[in-house]
């Protein structure tokens, strides 16, 4: 990576994440589980279920453990506002 910007090496594949992936939506910062391909997007869902959204595959990548850690606290977060925490 380089300023920000991800650089892929000359002939490299992109990623095609498969049914069940967990990945990371760098276009919008979430972390969701592919659970289908439509078209050229990937429907994508939250890890604790909700609404499903839209993804371009070239804004994925596999979520790494700290995307992980940054979702549930991005929830716990949430929860703790509106008074549910659990």
């Amino acid at each position: 990576m380089s300023d920000g910007i991800a650089i892929e090496p000359a002939g490299a594949q992109p990623y095609v994440p498969a049914k069940g992936d967990v990945v990371h939506d760098g276009a919008i910062a979430k972390v969701g589980r592919v659970m289908d391909h439509m078209g050229t997007r990937v429907q994508l869902r939250p890890l604790k279920g909700g609404r499903e959204w839209d993804a371009y595959p070239e804004n994925l990548r596999p979520a790494v453990q700290s995307d992980l850690l940054r979702a549930a606290v991005a929830e716990a977060n949430s929860l703790s506002r509106r008074g549910t925490g659990k």
